[in-house]
């Protein structure tokens, strides 16, 4: 097959029910547009029929290509994975369980292709989800992230996204960090970032596998990459800087203990011995936690010039 004009990525876990309807409707979206494609299936551990499913779509369709992880590794480690196997000149994201609509994929193929944005995310402006569970804690975050980030996007956790091949070439992502990969962009250089809004449809099978944690654990992972994309490189600029400050303070602080013992000596005047004195071990304290951040951000140095270890996922069987 010659290189595809889009490559639909679909990471997925237990959707054997909405695959088939998902693969039509891409399939009829995409040849009334005259588009050549891949469909990208990544099951994530399935324990129902998706794999078989997958199996018998690739014989109908020859654009279809599957992998299966060995056990359910995240989504992040699906699109990772994903991301280094496809082949189109536009990648398109989306979720397996028919909320995000096909009939979008052309007009975000052509804001990259003709508009020329690196990378353009969906925004369901109009969602379909119980408010107080999902509505309101995802405005939360989304207005967490903007802050953080300054990334201005709507919505960070929309599966469906479309990307200009370089980026998802030349990002690299890991643990829960696929709802940042437009700040990853950003932060590597991509900075033409876009947003369209986009139909969301209401769950027709099975449940949701999200629950209240991800946004707990979405905005620790927002605090996280800023942190590494700042002093990932340069620990020792962090960990130093306020090492030294706590030295410097405690160090301070220890003299000033001194020299008022010292100074009250010379004059006759009453004094107490420097240990006996509460600030001398709020004095000790900054000087043993700036140590050890000192040696923190050294440590930190060392592995960083180390070669980083690559993080892989076991895959069953590939189609």
């Amino acid at each position: 097959m010659s290189q595809p004009q889009i490559s639909v990525l679909i990471p997925l876990l237990n959707e054997e029910e909405s695959l088939p309807e998902l693969h039509d409707w891409i399939h009829k979206t995409l040849s009334e547009a005259n588009l050549s494609y891949e469909i990208l299936f990544i099951d994530d551990g399935s324990r129902d029929d998706s794999w078989k499913v997958i199996s018998e779509l690739q014989k109908k369709n020859s654009r279809v290509r599957g992998v299966k992880f060995s056990r359910n590794y995240g989504k992040t480690a699906a699109l990772d994975t994903g991301f280094k196997m496809v082949k189109g000149d536009v990648v398109i994201t989306m979720d397996a369980d028919l909320q995000d609509n096909p009939e979008e994929i052309p007009d975000l193929y052509k804001k990259i292709t003709v508009d020329g944005y690196d990378l353009v995310s969906g925004w369901k402006k109009k969602r379909h989800d119980p408010i107080l569970s999902k509505n309101i804690p995802s405005k939360l975050f989304n207005w967490a992230a903007r802050k953080i980030s300054d990334v201005h996007l709507h919505d960070f956790n929309c599966g469906l996204k479309a990307y200009n091949k370089k980026v998802v070439k030349n990002i690299s992502i890991y643990g829960e960090m696929h709802r940042y990969i437009p700040v990853i962009a950003k932060w590597n250089g991509f900075t033409k970032i876009g947003e369209q809004v986009v139909k969301h449809q209401a769950r027709k099978y099975g449940t949701t596998k999200f629950g209240m944690s991800r946004f707990i654990n979405g905005f620790l992972d927002l605090l996280s990459i800023t942190f590494v994309n700042k002093f990932g490189r340069r620990p020792m600029h962090f960990f130093g800087a306020y090492g030294v400050l706590s030295i410097l303070i405690g160090s301070a602080l220890t003299f000033f203990l001194i020299a008022e013992k010292i100074y009250n000596l010379w004059r006759n005047l009453p004094y107490r011995n420097v240990t006996d004195n509460p600030l001398f071990f709020l004095a000790l304290v900054l000087a043993l936690v700036g140590v050890q951040l000192f040696l923190a951000g050294f440590l930190g140095e060392l592995f960083v010039k180390q070669n980083s270890s690559t993080i892989s996922y076991v895959i069953d069987e590939e189609i």
